[in-house]
């Protein structure tokens, strides 16, 4: 017996070793990888009793893991820290990912668009970046025994090590440190309104400024990452996607079931040259790529969760994220349309939350207007956890690699009280920023529209002028495209409107 052992190991030995992202530590270790191929059998059709040590050696690992060679490291970093996701979660972590308070400013399209492009470009969006969606799950264990866990490691294997960084790091990190920034001055204005609407003309005395409702925005966004990893916050993502189908609903049924404005007009925008209706399309098509989000977040979702030969991870991500976007499109579609039935082109400039506020303050109850702006408030606190992940993720990866040893909690909750406070420092010391969002957001849109797609050809290379080929070859430039489009439309909207460098000047 002992002789047959000592064969299965050095049998074992002899398969080339695997190389994967690691398991769990702390007792929850999920090891992962590609199992290796059956043992042969003789020429006889027969199997000695050392095979059939490993043969079975090998389906144990087919059912547990896989053959794997780990990285200490991953296994302390708050992505990769559990392995115990499910479909669930991962319904709950896309869903607050990819809806929020932009879905509420939908309707600023259709005055560019008007109502058939309105819809038609909205339709085309949704499924196209589902699509890249899709290949994302997909190529998070495209290559046998390895896994992405994050968007710039598949972008290195896409494009190569120095390109993948150039094309994909500021983007990345733009739409989670960048978003962190906008959530906080949503959030802190947003509970600056619900405040005045409680009080009313009690509180206008003596009223708190907007800093102030930074601060403690911030201050409650501090409290709540404490939690350690990507897992622990499952239970805030159900929180924020379900505040975000309820105030969305909540936004649009209000609207339509109250009287629309005397002087409504539904008529696309007319503009005096070419050149302006032009960057008018543009805009609005940049407003509807901004409503959908998330992409930058689905590979590191996906890494939340065990993979094994026989039940991969990426079947309950999948499942997962097909609720998570039918629920977004019950959401995204009626606020587009009916918040354009219900105030055509004289919505405001903040969306379906200032309509309401504007048009219907009066008309409203107000502990119903006052909720609607609590759950606005409570998703912000929830996207921030989950934007801001990566970001934890970087600060200990860097801090780990340098140390050879986990974060301790003190280090851990330094890293994210420093990080909540720079972003509340950007918010009041910058707050001319959104004037670049169309810029901005121009160099982010190929993470969701046109990288994906050029990832699928670089690693999965299908055959040469095959209808996946073109597919992605079409999607993938055509997004590209779209991107300088919007950028150069950013631009343009800052040299024709002017734009003032106020620092340390927020609204009051």
């Amino acid at each position: 017996m002992a002789a047959a052992m000592a064969m299965a190991v050095e049998g074992a030995a002899s398969e080339p070793e695997l190389v994967s992202i690691p398991a769990t530590p702390r007792g929850l270790s999920t090891p992962e990888g590609t199992t290796t191929p059956p043992a042969r059998r003789g020429a006889a059709g027969g199997t000695t009793p050392a095979r059939r040590v490993v043969e079975g050696l090998r389906g144990y690992l087919e059912e547990v893991g896989h053959l794997t060679r780990l990285n200490p490291q991953d296994a302390w970093l708050p992505i990769t820290e559990s392995r115990s996701g499910n479909a669930r979660y991962a319904a709950f972590h896309t869903l607050n990912a990819s809806l929020g308070f932009q879905a509420l400013l939908l309707p600023l399209a259709f005055p560019g668009l008007g109502w058939s492009w309105g819809i038609i470009s909205l339709t085309i969006a949704y499924f196209w970046q589902l699509y890249t969606l899709w290949i994302l799950v997909k190529l998070h264990e495209a290559v046998p025994g390895r896994r992405y866990n994050r968007y710039v490691e598949l972008a290195q294997a896409a494009f190569g090590e120095k390109l993948g960084v150039w094309l994909s790091l500021f983007p990345t990190i733009y739409l989670s440190a960048g978003s962190a920034t906008a959530l906080i001055l949503v959030g802190g204005e947003t509970m600056k309104l619900f405040y005045q609407i409680v009080c009313g003309p009690i509180c206008s005395p003596s009223p708190i400024s907007t800093v102030e409702w930074y601060l403690v925005f911030t201050s409650l966004a501090i409290v709540l990452s404490q939690l350690p990893n990507l897992n622990s916050i499952a239970g805030v993502s159900l929180i924020g996607g379900a505040t975000a189908i309820t105030y969305c609903t909540m936004s649009w049924v209000l609207s339509v079931s109250q009287p629309r404005p005397p002087t409504i007009s539904y008529e696309p925008v007319a503009y005096a040259s070419l050149g302006s209706s032009l960057f008018s399309t543009l805009n609005a098509l940049g407003i509807i790529a901004f409503a959908f989000r998330g992409h930058n977040l689905a590979l590191e979702i996906q890494a939340t969760m065990p993979s094994t030969f026989k039940h991969p991870a990426h079947v309950p991500m999948w499942r997962g994220a097909k609720v998570a976007y039918a629920l977004i499109a019950m959401c995204l579609f009626p606020v587009a349309v009916g918040g354009y039935w219900a105030y055509g082109n004289m919505m405001p400039s903040g969306g379906m939350l200032a309509a309401l506020y504007a048009f219907h303050s009066h008309d409203i109850p107000r502990g119903l207007l006052a909720a609607t702006f609590l759950l606005v408030v409570f998703n912000c606190l929830s996207s921030f956890q989950i934007y801001s992940m990566p970001v934890f993720d970087s600060f200990e990866a860097f801090y780990t690699g340098r140390t050879n040893r986990p974060c301790s909690v003190w280090v851990r909750s330094g890293f994210r009280v420093f990080y909540g406070f720079i972003s509340l420092f950007i918010s009041v010391a910058l707050p001319f920023l959104s004037s670049l969002a169309g810029l901005l957001g121009g160099l982010t849109l190929p993470v969701t529209f046109a990288y994906p797609c050029f990832m699928w050809i670089c690693i999965k290379k299908p055959e040469r002028f095959s209808s996946g080929w073109y597919l992605n070859w079409g999607l993938g430039l055509l997004g590209t495209a779209f991107s300088l489009a919007l950028c150069v439309g950013g631009v343009w909207s800052i040299i024709s409107s002017g734009m003032k460098l106020k620092f340390f000047k927020p609204p009051s």
